[in-house]
Parts: structure tokens; sequence; C-alpha cells
């Protein structure tokens, strides 16, 4: 049975699902950046997980900030 990120505790990190939607986004970007695989190794239990997933539990577990940008004048 497959692990499931923890979108609870990523939904805490934001205002709104479309935010954690852009925000994991956004890392899965820096993400891509740093290797070109869609995989990363987890550090902890060495396996294989998506950049998708490890940029939600990243979200979940504080260890990514979102930054907010006021576009309005």
């Amino acid at each position: 049975m497959s692990r499931r990120p923890n979108i609870e505790g990523a939904l805490k990190q934001v205002s709104s699902r479309y935010e954690l939607v852009h925000a994991a986004a956004k890392r899965v970007e820096q993400l891509l950046k740093e290797g070109d695989d869609i995989f990363v190794r987890d550090k902890v239990k060495r396996e294989l997980i998506k950049k998708t997933f490890y940029a939600i539990e990243e979200l979940a577990e504080g260890k990514v900030q979102v930054k907010k940008v006021n576009l309005e004048p």
C-alpha cells in the first residue's frame, strides 16, 4: 500500500487549497532544477518518492515556508 502525503498538515501552513497547489508546484519546479529525475530519495527511509509528494510533505512539516507577495500597488 502506498503512502499518502499529509494534505491536512500542509493545509495548516497555507490559507487555501489553491495556495497549497501553487506552493507545491513552485517547490517541485525548484526540486526539478536540482535534478532532472522526477523522484527524490527519502533521507530517513531511503525510498524513492515523487517530488510532488516530497514538496507537500516539506510544506506540512514546515521545512518550506510560503512567501506571500502583494502584487497590488
